[in-house]
């Protein structure tokens, strides 16, 4: 039988106060699992007080990062801090952007959702929009629970950029269209990265490295859509599926 490929899944911090205590809990919506599981992979969730990126590498076939709350803006050159930005966890922030930089330096697939495009935006020194609405005029509403829409609801196109990156392989298709939670995004891609997918009004909603085996990170969610969308489920699809060239040989024949 062969071997599940295993991908680590960044979680989100949350702080869990009940009557015998106050608990540090790592967070991750089942759709994260769901999505990976579907696609053949084995799910496991990363602690972020982890500090041995080489065990986790060694541990692993893949990395998910998640979404959630926002980067420290120090991070990526920013003075201040805009008022709107929330949740600031620099546990959090240490693990995920010293666990991408040595993934990209062994050429581990890598998959980046919401928060996850910034932290790798971040990590190989990109900037972010700290507010959308404050520095995008007439923008597309990319929070649409405000417009009432739920999160298995699709609200706007994303344009793919070109054939010749990994969301068109597993999308197949130039326009779609996606859900949207979120009111930071992209500024300036990184050395490196390429602009993968933009929405109507020019925010970028997908990056891509072209020297990784895969790396593909989106700004929307595709984990709450991929179970009735075959064009989100193909987006975890190409990720496992590139994860199992990581795997050595003589471990994929048995489990």
């Amino acid at each position: 039988m062969s071997k599940r490929p295993v991908i680590g899944i960044t979680p989100s911090p949350a702080d869990d106060v009940a009557d015998h205590g106050t608990f540090r809990r790592y967070c991750l919506s089942n759709t994260y699992v769901d999505s990976i599981r579907r696609a053949g992979g084995l799910p496991i969730i990363l602690p972020e007080s982890e500090t041995d990126f080489e065990a986790v590498l060694a541990t692993v076939d893949g990395l998910l990062f998640s979404g959630g709350s926002d980067l420290d803006p120090a991070l990526y050159g920013d003075t201040t801090v805009h008022e709107t930005t929330y949740g600031i966890d620099p546990e959090r922030d240490t693990f995920e952007i010293g666990l991408f930089r040595l993934a990209h330096e062994r050429n581990v697939p890598v998959l980046g959702i919401c928060r996850g495009i910034q932290s790798i935006n971040v990590a190989l020194g990109g900037t972010l929009i700290q507010d959308i609405d404050a520095e995008i005029q007439g923008h597309t509403e990319h929070r649409q629970h405000k417009a009432g829409k739920s999160r298995t609801d699709v609200s706007h196109t994303v344009t793919v950029a070109d054939q010749q990156n990994p969301l068109y392989a597993a999308v197949g298709e130039h326009t779609f269209q996606v859900n949207s939670f979120h009111h930071q995004s992209v500024k300036e891609p990184a050395p490196g990265l390429r602009i993968a997918a933009t929405s109507e009004d020019g925010v970028i909603e997908a990056l891509w490295h072209p020297d990784m085996r895969f790396c593909l990170a989106v700004q929307w969610h595709p984990e709450m859509l991929a179970d009735r969308y075959p064009d989100h489920a193909a987006i975890f699809e190409a990720f496992v599926n590139a994860t199992r060239s990581a795997i050595a040989p003589e471990a994929a024949s048995t489990r």
